[in-house]
């Protein structure tokens, strides 16, 4: 699931009751006022990554320049499951902001929407959505999230120049891209696989970005998953856990693959430091913002298959902006016309100016700039071809909170893959459990 843009979609890790003391003391709580004079003010919270909350204020003063009597005011969060277990905390004791951004797919489902959320089903912009963003943001019982970006897909970013200096070509088996490894680490140019385990969250694109394949191998296996009826333990999905280990046991990973931070591997990536690094295609911001010489070095390919030749992209939904329960009338009102704002041609461009392109939009109308980097132009020939897929998150409410330390200790030789596997498949049960789904 990859999961907040500095949306770290895919950050989801166990903390401790001091950690999570120390976020809510942190974040202000609570909504905006309805004014005297009959204006509106709104609390907006966001992950606090800098790009995030640089593209919120551009929508902001976009927004309020049209709607002068309504004013939003931005709180931030931390990411990751500090930010999961804040959110999940200000939903429960009625203090969350007037609106909020954050994950779609299955960290949505455990917020509990039906329960917690507004129900957006009948706005008049729900018709312009793409539909498999659709259904990221939808219950049996209502649709919840306007969407805050475009799509994004689970790749591995490859450094071109190496590439071309090692005449080498884009793998499209497994074997390929171990090969591919070796000649890498033979010329001593870089190091073959970039991992930055210190934010424990970049860990699970091996898993995570796997599958497409899953699925091109299997596809009713979400189906089911979400039964009880399939296990990360057994193949096709094994492959995730056993990429992990097959990358750390041929010494492919860069030497401070455990301290390593996110921006260490966006930079090693970059700069050639690095020659591969599993992530999602967000990072195409960070790149075009740090390392602007770049933007045509970085390029994509799918997370390559040991049990498929199909080669196609493991697709991710953008991060949406919700209402709870707790806003109610001028305020819900005015929280309201800022989500049909969000779904304009208007706000896409602001998203285009403000941040690198990720990949395609999910509203009809909004377009992407002619100029995009080189990894979002890498995945347009899969877009065009329907060699994508929604990655489980999105197909099935189920993720395990400890699937970050699972793919760490895996990924760091600690723990074999099937071993990691079994851990996680024990470790969805309770969410499965408390979302009472059948077979659990």
């Amino acid at each position: 699931m990859l999961a907040n843009r500095s949306r770290r979609a895919v950050m989801m890790s166990i903390t401790g009751a001091s950690v999570l003391a120390l976020s809510l003391a942190g974040c202000s709580a609570g909504g905006g006022e309805e004014n005297s004079d009959g204006s509106v003010t709104l609390s907006y919270l966001v992950d606090n990554g800098e790009q995030t909350v640089a593209t919120n204020e551009a929508l902001i003063a976009a927004f309020e320049e049209s709607n002068p009597d309504i004013t939003i005011e931005i709180d931030t969060r931390p990411p990751g499951a500090d930010g999961d277990n804040l959110i999940k905390t200000k939903l429960s004791t009625g203090e969350m902001n007037d609106l909020f951004f954050y994950n779609t797919g299955s960290l949505l489902q455990a917020l509990n929407p039906d329960e917690t959320l507004v129900n957006l089903a009948d706005e008049s912009w729900v018709g312009k959505l793409d539909e498999n963003f659709t259904q990221t943001v939808t219950t049996d019982n209502g649709l919840y999230g306007a969407p805050g970006g475009q799509s994004m897909g689970g790749v591995m970013l490859y450094n071109k120049d190496i590439y071309e200096e090692l005449s080498l070509e884009v793998p499209t088996t497994w074997d390929d891209f171990m090969a591919n490894n070796a000649a890498i680490l033979e010329s001593g140019l870089a190091a073959p696989v970039i991992q930055t385990y210190a934010d424990t969250w970049s860990s699970q694109l091996f898993v995570l970005g796997d599958f497409f394949n899953v699925s091109s191998v299997d596809p009713d296996w979400a189906e089911k998953y979400t039964a009880n009826e399939a296990k990360y333990v057994d193949e096709p999905a094994l492959a995730g856990f056993q990429n992990l280990q097959a990358v750390f046991d041929a010494g492919y990973l860069n030497v401070d693959y455990a301290s390593a931070t996110y921006d260490d591997g966006i930079r090693m990536i970059s700069t050639g430091e690095g020659a591969h690094y599993p992530m999602l295609t967000f990072a195409a911001s960070a790149i075009a913002a740090n390392y602007p010489d770049a933007v045509d070095v970085v390029g994509t390919f799918p997370i390559p298959s040991r049990e498929s030749d199909a080669n196609g992209l493991t697709v991710w939904m953008p991060s949406a902006t919700y209402i709870p329960k707790t806003t109610e009338g001028a305020k819900l009102e005015a929280a309201k016309k800022f989500l049909d704002f969000l779904t304009t041609p208007e706000a896409c461009d602001i998203l285009s100016e403000e941040i690198a392109p990720t990949g395609p939009f999910v509203v009809e109308g909004c377009t992407l700039p002619d100029d995009v980097p080189a990894l979002v132009s890498d995945m347009q020939p899969f877009f065009d071809e329907g060699k994508t897929g929604l990655a489980l998150e999105f197909l099935s409410p189920i993720k395990g909170p400890a699937l970050e330390q699972i793919t760490v200790a895996v990924g760091s030789g600690i723990t074999p893959a099937e071993e990691g596997a079994a851990q996680y498949d024990e470790d969805v049960k309770k969410q499965a459990q408390q979302l009472g789904l059948e077979g659990w």
